[in-house]
Order: structure tokens, then sequence, then C-alpha cells
């Protein structure tokens, strides 16, 4: 062999018994998952999705049906007998000014609660995410321990305090509660996707003279209106589902729909025609809120889940 020639590679390695390779044997579990991923798993999941909804369905028809044919079958005869269909419950609701007042005290509650906690939270969770001030780490660590504090634990003491400032059973006393509590989960989401921004990015938008301020509103904003979605979505549903609060905090001219509802049927009981419309709007409306801004909510749960 001379200095120029190159050694042929060596052959590779065989088994032994001249069999082919073995393959690493699958768990049952495994082949089980692996066969259901396909159209069994699509149908199993769409009757489970039927299933959910069947409560909802009921409602809807049982708003549309007379008291009486409500006290005497079930909402699926409609289907036999579908001139039971009317429309006089909800024009009993649109009488009753305790549900219509009600529904209006939500919406005040509700929307108010819901942009001061989306926009507090973005300001603090810009601070907290891109701004060196004193003690900056320790005050996030107090926000951070501010979301294990239950709400059971500050009705007393505000309760005490709001009749000291004079807005106990107001309407501003349920949002500033709403507000304070849903201002810890805020602005630790925030803060942890405004961490994710290039740094690059804003030190490009400083460079062209761009300000916090301006920051802050033409680049940081815009970037993060998934997780303000996805905040705001939260927050819409925790505050206009909310009884407790509302209880403790409104009076009988600032109730919400919640307590409305809730006194029609302790003090009625067979008010129906009152009750399935009321149920149904308390329940559509937050539905109608979320398919509105289900692609941002989407984007804003999988936002920071791949780098």
């Amino acid at each position: 062999m001379t200095a120029l020639e190159t050694p042929a590679p060596a052959p590779a390695p065989k088994d032994p018994a001249g069999a082919a390779p073995v393959r690493a044997r699958r768990s049952v579990a495994a082949r089980v998952a692996s066969g259901a991923a396909g159209g069994a798993l699509r149908i199993f999941l769409l009757l489970v999705a039927l299933f959910w909804l069947v409560p909802t369905f009921g409602l809807l028809v049982s708003s549309f049906r007379d008291p009486t044919d409500i006290a005497e079958s079930g909402w699926w005869k409609v289907f036999s007998a579908p001139a039971q269909l009317t429309t006089k419950s909800y024009e009993s609701l649109l009488e009753n000014d305790g549900i219509t007042d009600a529904l209006f005290n939500t919406v005040w509650i509700t929307v108010p609660a819901t942009l001061l906690v989306v926009l507090i939270g973005a300001m603090a969770g810009y601070a907290f995410a891109w701004m060196d001030f004193k003690g900056r780490d320790w005050w996030f660590m107090v926000v951070v321990g501010l979301l294990v504090v239950p709400v059971q634990v500050a009705l007393i003491p505000l309760s005490g305090l709001f009749r000291d400032l004079g807005i106990f059973g107001d309407i501003i006393g349920v949002v500033l509660f709403h507000v304070g509590f849903g201002l810890p989960f805020a602005i630790f989401l925030l803060r942890n996707f405004f961490a994710e921004i290039p740094r690059e990015l804003l030190e490009a938008a400083r460079l062209d003279g761009a300000g916090e301020v301006r920051l802050f509103a033409t680049v940081v904003l815009p970037l993060a209106a998934p997780a303000l979605a996805s905040l705001g979505i939260f927050q819409f549903l925790w505050v206009w589902n909310d009884m407790l609060v509302a209880l403790v905090f409104s009076s009988s001219g600032s109730q919400p729909l919640t307590v409305a509802l809730q006194q029609q049927v302790r003090q009625f009981g067979s008010n129906i025609e009152v009750l399935a419309p009321g149920a149904f709007i308390s329940m559509v409306i937050p539905l109608a809120v979320f398919f509105a801004f289900q692609k941002q909510f989407v984007s804003g749960v999988m936002a920071g889940a791949v780098k």
C-alpha cells in the first residue's frame, strides 16, 4: 500500500445472528393512543362537545316556551310541538325593571373593571419588565405573593374601608374590588410576556427618539395584543359571572344580573318566564365575547411557548 492510497472503510458491524435490527417495542397505551388519534378520537371529542352543549340548548329552548308548557313537559317536546315557541318570556323580561336594571349594572361593573385591569396591568407589567427602579424584584415578588390571597380574606376589611369612604353599596366599590384582585394576575401575565420582547427592538425605537410613553403605546402594546385579549377575556368572564363580591358590596340599586336572578329564585321560585331568558342572556353574552376574541385568545395563551 502506497502513501497515497487511503484505507478502505471498515464494514459495518452485523448482527451476530444475521437478523434484521430489532425495533423497540411500543407499549399498549402508546399503540392505543396512536390508533385513536385519527377519526375515532375526533368523533369522540365531537360527541363530548355536543353533550356539553345540550344544557345550553335546552335553556335556549326553555326561554322561548310558555311557563305552563315548561311545567308540563320537557324542553325536547318542542320538536313535536313547535307552536310552543313564543317570545312572551323575553317580553316579560324587558318589562321587569329589576332584571333590566341589573343587566345594565352588570355592564357598568364589568366593562370598567376589565379595562382598568388591562390598562394598569399593562403599564405595571412593562415597568417590571423593562424599567429599572429601586426594589423592582422585591416588589414583583410581592405581586406574585398576592396571587395566592383568597377573595374571602378581604371581604370584611374592605367592607369597613368602603363604608368609611362612602362607597359601600355603590357600583364603584364593586369595580374597585375586582380591579384590586385582578391586578396581581394581570401584572404577572403581562410582565412575563413583555420580558420576551427582543431588547434590540426597544433599543432601535429609543434610538429613533421614542420616549417611554411613545414606546409603550406604539411598539409594546401592538405586540402585546394577543396577551391583552387573553387577559381581557379572563377578567371579563370572572367579573361578569361573579356573585360573591356582588352579594357583599352591592345594594338593591347596584346589584348585577347574577344577584338579581338569585333573588328571583328565592322570592318567586316559579317565576320561570323571567328566570329562563335572564339566565340565557347572562350566559350568552360572555360566550359572544369569547368567540369574538377567540383567535387573539389562542395566540395569547400560546405566546412564549415556542422561542
